[in-house]
This record gives C-alpha cells, sequence and structure tokens, in this order.
C-alpha cells in the first residue's frame, strides 16, 4: 500500500487504519523529513539560477537587438527610397515598397529574435509558408492585377493623362491605381480597367510622344485633274496653322480603285493639335475642290439592262 492511499484511508475513515500501516506512514513521513532537512536554500537556488540568469541575459541582448534593428530598418528603408526617388519612380509605388521592405525588416528581426530566445522558427516559417500558399491560390486573380499594377508604376507604359487605347476601350488615363486604372473617355465616361490586363496585352498610347503625323485620304474621280488636285492638297497642307515648319508636306497617289483616285495627305502637328488640324485639313480640302470643280466621287454601282 503506497504513501497517498494510506493518507486518504486515515483522513477518510478515521479508526480504520491497521497499527501497522500507521506505523509504515510514521516512518516514511520521517525519512522525507530527513531529506528535506539535508537539502539547503543555498543548493535549492544554485539549481535555478543558471538558468534564471540566462534568461535574462537573453531578453536584455533580445530587447538591444530590436532598438538596434529596428534604426537599421528605418535607415535601409529611408535609403532606398531615395534612390527610387532619384530614378524618378511614383509616389504610389514608392510608398509600396517602403511597406513592403519595412515588413520584411520586421520579420526577419522578429525571426533572429525568437531564434535568440529559444524558440524554433522553422514550424513557424513553414506556417507562414503555407498560408501564404493557400492566400495566393484564393486571391490569383486579385494577386495578377496588383502585379499589374506594379509593373505599370514601374516600367511606365503610360503616365496620367496620356491618352491610351487597349481592345475596346480608350480614353484619358486620370488614375493609375495599384489594382484598376480609371480612363476617362472623350464623351466624359469613367472606363475601370484591370492591371492585368493592360500589363498582359498590347496597347496604343496616342499622346506618349510630343508631336503625331496626320494623315488624310481623299478620292477624286478619274476624270477630275490629278495635277490641279494635289497642288491644291499641297497648298493646303502647307497653309495650316498646326503644321509644324521643320517637317515637310507630302501628297501623293496612294491607290487607284475602283471608282476614284486615292491621294494621300501628310504633314506633322503637335500632338494636341491633332485631332482640330485634321478637322479642319477635311473641311478645307472638301471646299477647296468644289470650288475647283474637283469631283468627290462616292460609291456608286451601274447596272446595265439588256
Amino acid at each position: 500500500m503506497t504513501l497517498p492511499i494510506i493518507l486518504w484511508q486515515t483522513v477518510a475513515e478515521p479508526g480504520t487504519t491497521e497499527p501497522e500501516t500507521m506505523s509504515l506512514l510514521v516512518e516514511e513521513l520521517a525519512e522525507g523529513a530527513k531529506k528535506w532537512q539535508g537539502i539547503s536554500l543555498t543548493e535549492t537556488l544554485e539549481g535555478y539560477v543558471p538558468g534564471l540568469v540566462d534568461a535574462i541575459l537573453r531578453l536584455a541582448l533580445a530587447f538591444l537587438l530590436f532598438w538596434i534593428g529596428k534604426r537599421i530598418i528605418a535607415w535601409l528603408v529611408r535609403l532606398c527610397d531615395r534612390t527610387f526617388e532619384r530614378q524618378g519612380m511614383e509616389l504610389t509605388v514608392r510608398r509600396f515598397l517602403r511597406n513592403v521592405l519595412t515588413a520584411l525588416g520586421y520579420l526577419l528581426l522578429l525571426m533572429i529574435l525568437l531564434q535568440l530566445v529559444g524558440i524554433a522558427v522553422t514550424s513557424l516559417a513553414a506556417a507562414f509558408a503555407s498560408a501564404g500558399v493557400a492566400i495566393g491560390l484564393a486571391m490569383q486573380g486579385s494577386l495578377a492585377n496588383f502585379a499589374g499594377g506594379i509593373l505599370i508604376l514601374v516600367m511606365k507604359p503610360f503616365v496620367i493623362g496620356d491618352y491610351i487605347i487597349q481592345g475596346d476601350s480608350e480614353g484619358t488615363v486620370r488614375e493609375i491605381g495599384l489594382v484598376y486604372t480609371r480612363l476617362q473617355t472623350p464623351d466624359n465616361r469613367r472606363v475601370m480597367i484591370p492591371n492585368g490586363k493592360l500589363a498582359d496585352s498590347s496597347l496604343i498610347n496616342v499622346t506618349a510622344n510630343p508631336t503625331r503625323r496626320l494623315d488624310l485620304t481623299v478620292g477624286i474621280g478619274y476624270a477630275s485633274d490629278l495635277k490641279q488636285a494635289k497642288d491644291l492638297l499641297q497648298k493646303l497642307g502647307e497653309a495650316d496653322p498646326a503644321r509644324l515648319a521643320e517637317e515637310d508636306v507630302q501628297v501623293f497617289v496612294s491607290e487607284l480603285a475602283d471608282s476614284c483616285v486615292n491621294l494621300g495627305l501628310r504633314l506633322w502637328v503637335a500632338t494636341a493639335d491633332y485631332w482640330p488640324a485634321k478637322w479642319r485639313l477635311t473641311e478645307a480640302v472638301k471646299l477647296a475642290f468644289d470650288e475647283a470643280g474637283i469631283e468627290i466621287p462616292f460609291r456608286q454601282v451601274d447596272v446595265h439592262m439588256r
């Protein structure tokens, strides 16, 4: 019979314990008391002091390392931000990269501190990796748009204020976000395009360059005076106020079509003057040809009956 059972019987059922059992209980209690008397307080503390001192030193070193690491991270982030600014990077991208660098720095510092205080970070890193994979699979569409936004802001295929054409959508860029790009159409409609689509397909940046070539095609009848028509187009092109003087005006026969002779007119204008110049020249050509008696034929079909 063990000592705990003897004690329970003695307390729960007084008077039922046999004398031999009580004698055994007294002997065991006496032996235990002798053992405790032989252990001093100094010996007890000596067993715990080394571990306690080691824990205190680790914590103190961890606080010191956190204080130093925090300042190193802030210095590195400022250094990278100045580098990004000198390279002309967009403010939105700079803010995003600052946050990413700060988060990565603190994550690395946390892992070092956990390792220092004796906590294994292998399982923690595996858990973070698994969670990252799960989140990535669940949000792959949004992450693709997010990555596309970063590429657009870094590579700059267009900037705010450019007029772009992408598939069936076109307009002036009003906002470049990290997920969507907002366009404003000429008739004042708002178009939102996912950045993943813009980064993964071809687009046309109409206003990327300061100058544009204006191409105008005019058809005249086969019976009309070809040389006179070319001279008129040459004079109209050279007289237009939007024409860049350093670039020559070109007038040529572009095609001998079924019912007309197509003449081409080319001149260079500033990008901002493109549409006003095109509309103005189109009207001026019609008025000049009418005055000179040059026919601008329309498509027609002649039917002969037998």
